[in-house]
């Protein structure tokens, strides 16, 4: 599919996510991120991996997979890989969320 669509892929998030595909032995092997309606602040995003694509799916940097319905939630968006002491994790900058709740997984929009 193609759209007028922005989301950054930090080179983080492609390693971490060509060393899965390694690990698993999965060449196919994506991660979906997907906006759901609930969590606390109103939205919440649902991280799996995944190696199958549907009709309305968009694919950036042929790492990152998000359904046409999630995709104006994530609009210039960045996913991230981040490393720390406390851990590793996928994170979600995104600048069409107006607010997040402390765990990080949910938000409200701006839209």
């Amino acid at each position: 599919m193609t759209m007028d669509s922005n989301m950054t892929i930090s080179d983080s998030t492609a390693s971490r996510i060509a060393s899965m595909r390694e690990k698993q032995g999965n060449p196919n092997l994506m991660l979906r991120v997907t906006v759901l309606g609930g969590g606390c602040s109103g939205f919440k995003y649902q991280l799996d991996f995944d190696d199958k694509k549907t009709a309305d799916d968009v694919t950036f940097r042929g790492v990152v997979v998000t359904d046409e319905s999630s995709l104006p939630f994530l609009q210039d968006a960045l996913i991230d890989y981040e490393t720390s002491l406390m851990g590793s994790a996928f994170k979600i900058k995104n600048p069409n969320a107006a607010s997040s709740c402390g765990c990080g997984k949910s938000f409200s929009t701006k839209m």
